[in-house]
């Protein structure tokens, strides 16, 4: 029975070398496939019962042990949808089913993996290499906060971005003490004032509130130029505000803005916002309002409506300037024209941002990590990606991991390391094989003492 014993031993050997050759194939042939996770090798001696002074080995039994858990190295990438997970966690991922009137349905088993070259297919979805639909939390769009409780597949539209009516220009600026305007003279006092007695009517807050058309030219050489920007109305078309500012004596300003460039005559050309900026001894307004409104603002028949110009906290200051001129320290307004997509990235964040062609950016989604109790327990499937399992736990969603943007996880396949046991394995196989062929050996004999 000690030679049959050996050879079903060394032929359990032989099974056991071919599973880890097996295994070692695989990790060389996806050496390069992106977020691999190479195949281990167990073996475990099987023990013939009986009492422990007769006891010997009587095979060997191999297995399969994940490597799931072993982060393989982090590449850098130009393209801005790859993303890679910087320690523990899977993506969360869907697989396709079918295509049903342009759109698609998906599996409602979740798959995980680390494989993360995503990209857009034809749908606006982000898809990897191996085929599977990239799933994240929606995020709101006015909040910039999660809105969704389940991840689902990403997906961003193709549609425009509709435009964003001005509501509010944001305004900062010092209004130079002595405005040097082209009426100004320092010999003759009060030169650099607006007298409205130059006027045909009264273009003061406190008085008519505009510049007529005919009175354009004594307008310009009263006042200095405050900056422009271009404004949205409702359906994205532009309007160029102008601004100009007017001293009125030692404290007090007035701020004009362009409502009508094509005006003659007594129509209204520049209108005045209503508002004195009386500064006290320390050039600070006094009082510091912060901001002002207008209400339906028109700019050369464009309607714009209610307009917040927003001052902030000490934003409009009446320093000293050699200059003599409105020093603007920020101009800038919270509407934007119709946008087409230009392209998609995702953040470090995780964060699924949109990009189009008006310069604005809109976040889609936030890319959700997982995370196992057990994670090499997970049982795999094709493509690099991953079921959980009884063994593995259920996910835990928000994982500990790190979103790497523009980057890739490699395999953690090492080549080295790999041809190594492949020369252990081939080894271990030969010896197996001349056991088997040594006790082949012995039975020849024992069959030929009866000869």
């Amino acid at each position: 029975m000690g030679i049959y014993s050996a050879i079903a031993t060394s032929v359990s050997g032989l099974r056991a070398q071919s599973t880890a050759l097996e295994h070692i194939s695989g990790n060389i042939a996806n050496s390069q496939t992106t977020g691999y996770k190479r195949t281990e090798t167990n073996f475990a001696d099987l023990v013939a019962d009986g009492p422990p002074d007769t006891q010997s080995a009587t095979g060997v039994l191999a297995s399969s042990r994940s490597t799931n858990s072993v982060q393989g190295d982090i590449l850098g990438s130009d393209i801005e949808t790859y993303i890679a997970i910087d320690g523990e966690g899977f993506f969360i991922v869907s697989e396709k089913l079918g295509e049903i009137d342009n759109n698609l349905a998906f599996s409602d088993t979740d798959l995980y993996t680390r494989r993360g070259d995503f990209t857009t297919d034809k749908y606006g979805y982000l898809v990897n290499g191996a085929g599977y639909y990239l799933q994240g939390l929606a995020v709101d769009a006015n909040t910039g906060n999660i809105s969704g409780s389940v991840p689902e597949p990403i997906r961003i539209s193709g549609d425009f971005l509709e435009a964003e009516a001005t509501t509010e220009i944001v305004y900062r600026a010092n209004l130079a003490k002595y405005p040097l305007t082209a009426n100004a003279d320092e010999d003759v006092p009060g030169s650099e004032f607006l007298d409205p007695a130059d006027f045909n009517n009264d273009p003061t807050a406190s008085g008519d509130g505009f510049v007529q058309g005919q009175d354009e030219t004594a307008f310009i050489n009263s006042t200095i130029s405050g900056g422009a920007i271009t404004a949205y109305d409702s359906s994205g078309s532009t309007v160029n505000v102008q601004i100009r500012w007017a001293k009125l004596d030692d404290d007090t300003y007035n701020m004009f803005y362009l409502e009508d460039s094509t005006a003659t005559g007594t129509d209204p050309m520049w209108r005045n916002v209503g508002t004195d900026y009386d500064f006290n001894a320390s050039r600070q307004l006094d009082p510091d309002f912060g901001s002002v409104t207008i209400t339906g603002m028109t700019v050369d028949g464009v309607t714009l409506g209610d307009i917040t110009i927003q001052h902030g906290s000490a934003g409009i200051t009446s320093f000293s300037d050699a200059n003599g001129t409105a020093k603007v320290t920020e101009l800038s307004q919270n509407g934007y024209p119709a946008g087409e997509l230009e392209s998609v990235a995702i953040s470090d964040s995780g964060r699924v941002t949109a990009f189009y062609t008006n310069g604005e950016q809109l976040e889609i989604a936030e890319v959700g990590i997982a995370t196992f109790n057990a994670p090499d327990e997970l049982r795999k499937v094709d493509g690099g990606a991953f079921l959980a399992t009884t063994e593995s736990g259920t996910p835990i969603i928000g994982g500990s991991g790190n979103i790497i943007g523009s980057a890739l996880e490699a395999s953690n396949t090492d080549i080295a390391d790999e041809f190594s046991k492949l020369i252990i394995t081939q080894q271990a196989y030969t010896a197996n094989s001349r056991i088997i062929t040594t006790s082949d050996e012995m039975l020849q004999e024992a069959l030929n003492i009866v000869r």
